[in-house]
């Protein structure tokens, strides 16, 4: 039960932090989470689709040969929103590498100096944290004071 209930939690975290991210062209670059968010809204617009498609179609056409291979590509095309939002999920559990880490400090201490309330300096940032730092970042300070960084 423990495990499913893991996944779910998984799932969950994986649409805060597609929520939380700010998709900017300056961080495209050097993180693969814009890629997996728009791969992921994708998926979840169109696999439906091509799901149910894969399956009518051969009923359509009474080829029922043909459904167990149309019920397993309807499933494999329904678990690939699953699969991006479980890599979102565990990304924003992961600890920060000691560069992004101290990337995370200076943001944060840059936008805490500015005079904008934040949640206190994470001793050990993941990149759930990173991702509100950022999203923070691009919202409140002026362009000038993100030259530093992009």
């Amino acid at each position: 039960m423990s495990q499913k209930k893991s996944i779910w939690a998984s799932f969950q975290q994986g649409q805060q932090y597609m929520a939380i991210w700010p998709m900017r062209k300056e961080l495209a670059a050097m993180f693969p989470e814009s890629r997996y968010i728009k791969a992921t809204k994708f998926a979840s617009r169109v696999m439906p689709a091509v799901a149910v498609m894969s399956v009518l179609s051969q009923m359509a056409f009474n080829n029922y040969e043909a459904l167990p291979q149309a019920i397993a590509v309807a499933l494999f095309a329904l678990s690939m929103p699953l699969q991006g939002l479980w890599w979102l999920g565990r990304r924003s559990r992961t600890q920060l590498p000691p560069s992004l880490a101290s990337w995370y400090r200076e943001l944060h201490g840059k936008i805490t100096s500015e005079g904008f309330a934040l949640q206190p300096m994470k001793a050990q940032p993941r990149y759930l944290e990173l991702a509100q730092v950022l999203n923070r970042a691009f919202k409140q300070l002026d362009k000038t004071a993100l030259e530093r960084w992009f």
